[in-house]
């Protein structure tokens, strides 16, 4: 073992996050912030500070006092950001040493990411993906890597590397890629950066560590988020900059004498020396000195092709700016779902539709952003109804708008459609017995891709004041947003973690996703607010995530005035066609409704909503309605509304809402979970099936009995689920305190 590599082993920190600044206050603290947020929390983030003349001491200072990783090396001479890196270098503790700029952002999991990348892949250096984006809008965010380098995990090898960094070439400049590199092996060979250099420091240092053996892995995450600027240093290229570059490389060919290398340490030269000319050229125009200017564009035409830069520059911000929000003085509230969202037809989509409605009559503007197609399913369009009028704006990626349609752009949606209603005629008629095509995914689990979250990045930070991730499983996104002032909040809507131990018991399966309790717990901890749906998860949110404010937000009620007996003996079930509805409907079709009708032969079963679609065998005196767009009609006439849940905490969506209908109830405790104390005495709570089977019976029969269950209901409600009383909470905690206060904080993170 060499002394250097037991100074790594004797390291105290796994990685040291390297900042280089010079009066760059502006978005300094962002950047701070950002790498103190990592869930990796084994790090120091050492700020080396080059002589700055502005606030930025005074921030870093702050900022120590928030979190004692954070450090400062200060100078009192303005050296250059190479060697303001080199100086922190040298007293870095960490195995890894990670470079980032003073006004750049990375994602929270980015160098946990990259350390397990490392792990696989043996690397001395590995870098990811950027997202470079324009802090002023100017332009569309875009990706760095591009190609095969998007796709999997590549290593770099010095010809890949120096073929992609000539001056104003094509494809993506691997110079601007900020790679974790091995503290012993800068150590092992003696490597620093080059103080010379004004700019291309880093790719100064990667060649030289490629040249001396570094394995360099490079992964197509996007974890990194670079800030074009006004004032970004590596935009800066003026001739002293220049020339110091070409002074510096154009000894390299006698260095590394490669036959194999020698032609691209030329390209790189000639660009260097174009890009002079150019510079040479731009100072001739400027100064209108056109015969110079025709003399230059004459002895080196390529640097004169070079004129399209500024000009495709100056076309892209005059005519691709971002379009300025319409009421600056309102803040701007970014949903980000994936969920098919067409109007209140589900419990979900009506529970974050009142929502939006609560927060707009607030005076908030409330958009809603969707950024996967899989939300089509197997449909090449949907239709939005007016309850999608409380959104300012809506786009679905992979779609258009028409009117109040949506409409896919992939052609191939239009034949999965037409298959999928071939199959339910074919199921309907008895010519199959099984479906022969394969389901759409369930949207809201799906993982984010490359193209989500690029979505994101250009459609979010105008109307990002406000961030609220519905389900937790869209947490992930927050960073893409760009917006590190944002606060940000996440709609739970079921713990998800809970339900596969409750679908084992019954012998099922889940329809979403199998989740841990420390995964849902990682995904949750990225919000600053937790939004629960009821009081028992609040409370067990409360103890494992004390660093996060915890509310309760149940669906909210309008009650109606009377109670409603019903007129005759229907009992009513809606749901939407979720694994806890699937369930709940087929036990109570088995095991509960033969005795009921035994009892009462004139009793009828009447189901509505998308759940008809899991029920494949109709018992008698049982009406399938499918969805149905106004369902006042069937709770007037039903007698009593049933809830028979055997899995998942759920919304409480139709509990609330047969309750605010003025109807008697029979529900599980499993519906009941989370709101029991206040609604116990309004509903007939049973879990076994004779029981449930019985209350059914004895309601049926006795009128007064369901007057006494509906007044008590519409009681509960007024008092306890009014829109004030359930969305309240929200409005206090979008103006609450700042989002960064629980970013710095220690919290619980999956390992």
């Amino acid at each position: 073992m060499t002394g250097a590599d037991q100074q790594c082993n004797d390291a105290d920190v796994e990685i040291s996050v390297i900042i280089a600044n010079y009066n760059g206050s502006a978005f300094l603290a962002d950047a701070i912030r950002s790498a103190c947020a990592q869930t990796l929390r084994d790090i120091e983030v050492i700020i080396s500070d080059d002589a700055s003349s502005d606030g930025s001491v005074a921030i870093v200072r702050q900022l120590i006092d928030e979190d004692s990783r954070v450090r400062l090396v200060e100078s009192r001479t303005n050296a250059g950001a190479a060697a303001a890196r080199n100086r922190a270098i040298d007293v870095a503790r960490g195995r890894w040493i990670a470079i980032m700029d003073s006004d750049d952002l990375m994602h929270p999991d980015r160098l946990r990411a990259l350390l397990r990348a490392s792990v696989t892949s043996d690397a001395d250096m590995i870098a990811d993906d950027q997202l470079l984006f324009d802090s002023e809008r100017r332009t569309a965010p875009e990706t760095l890597l591009e190609g095969a380098w998007a796709k999997k995990p590549r290593q770099m090898f010095a010809r890949d590397y120096l073929a992609a960094n000539n001056l104003y070439g094509g494809g993506p400049a691997f110079g601007y890629l900020k790679p974790i590199i091995r503290s012993s092996f800068l150590t092992r060979h003696a490597i620093r950066y080059d103080e010379q250099l004004l700019i291309a420091e880093d790719y100064n240092l990667v060649v030289r560590l490629l040249m001396v053996g570094a394995r360099f892995w490079v992964v197509p995450q996007l974890g990194y988020f670079y800030r074009r600027h006004g004032a970004s240093l590596s935009h800066r290229l003026n001739m002293l900059a220049l020339t110091r570059i070409r002074d510096v490389e154009q000894h390299w060919t006698t260095a590394w004498p490669s036959a194999e290398l020698r032609p691209l340490f030329k390209a790189r030269m000639r660009s260097v020396a174009r890009a002079i000319a150019f510079e040479e050229l731009v100072r001739a125009l400027k100064a209108r000195n056109l015969p110079l200017a025709a003399r230059i564009a004459a002895s080196n035409p390529a640097a004169a092709t070079l004129l399209r830069v500024p000009l495709r520059d100056a076309f892209n911000r005059r005519f691709f700016r971002s379009k300025p929000i319409e009421s600056p003085e309102r803040q701007q509230i970014c949903i980000l779902s994936r969920q098919r969202i067409t109007g209140r037809n589900n419990g979900s989509s009506r529970y974050l539709i009142e929502i939006a409605a609560y927060l707009a009559a607030k005076g908030y503007d409330v958009h809603l952003r969707v950024p996967s197609p899989t939300v089509m399913g197997r449909w090449p369009f949907l239709k939005l109804s007016v309850d999608m009028d409380v959104f300012k704006t809506i786009k679905v990626r992979g779609t258009f708008r028409a009117g109040r349609y949506v409409i896919a752009h992939d052609p191939r949606l239009a034949i999965r459609a037409t298959i999928a209603v071939l199959e339910r005629l074919l199921l309907r008629s008895g010519i199959v017995s099984r479906p022969f095509s394969r389901p759409a995914p369930y949207a809201i689990a799906q993982p984010m891709t490359r193209e989500d979250q690029l979505f994101v990045a250009r459609e979010a930070p105008p109307i990002s004041d406000v961030q609220i991730a519905d389900y937790c499983f869209l947490t992930d996104a927050y960073p893409y947003a760009l917006r590190p002032d944002a606060r940000r909040l996440v709609i739970m809507h079921d713990l998800f973690s809970s339900r596969a131990a409750q679908f084992a018991r019954l012998k099922a399966s889940d329809t979403v996703v199998s989740l841990s309790l420390d995964q849902e717990l990682r995904l949750l901890a990225a919000a600053d607010t937790v939004i629960a749906i009821q009081r028992d998860e609040a409370a067990m949110l409360r103890r494992e995530l004390p660093h996060q404010q915890v509310i309760v937000a149940p669906i909210a009620a309008a009650p109606v005035a009377e109670p409603q007996e019903g007129t005759a003996e229907i009992v009513l079930f809606v749901g939407s066609s979720t694994a806890p509805n699937n369930d709940g409907i087929g036990w109570f079709i088995e095991t509960c409704w033969p005795v009921v009708r035994a009892e009462r032969p004139n009793a009828q079963l009447v189901i509505a909503g998308s759940v008809c679609n899991a029920v494949s065998c109709v018992p008698p005196a049982t009406r399938l309605l499918g969805v149905v767009d106004d369902l006042d009609r069937l709770y007037t006439d039903a007698s009593i509304v049933i809830s028979p849940l055997r899995a998942g905490s759920g919304l409480k969506v139709k509990l609330i809402e047969g309750l605010s209908k003025g109807k008697a109830m029979v529900v599980t405790s499993t519906t009941l979970q989370g709101v029991s104390e206040v609604l116990s005495g309004c509903v007939r709570v049973e879990d076994t099936a004779s029981r449930f089977a019985s209350a059914v019976i004895a309601l049926l029969g006795d009128v007064e009995g369901r007057k006494r269950l509906g007044a008590g209901g519409l009681q509960a409600v007024a008092q306890h689920f009014s829109p004030e009383h359930a969305y309240a909470d929200i409005v206090a905690a979008i103006e609450g305190s700042t989002p960064w206060q629980a970013a710095t904080s220690p919290r619980r993170v999956a390992s």
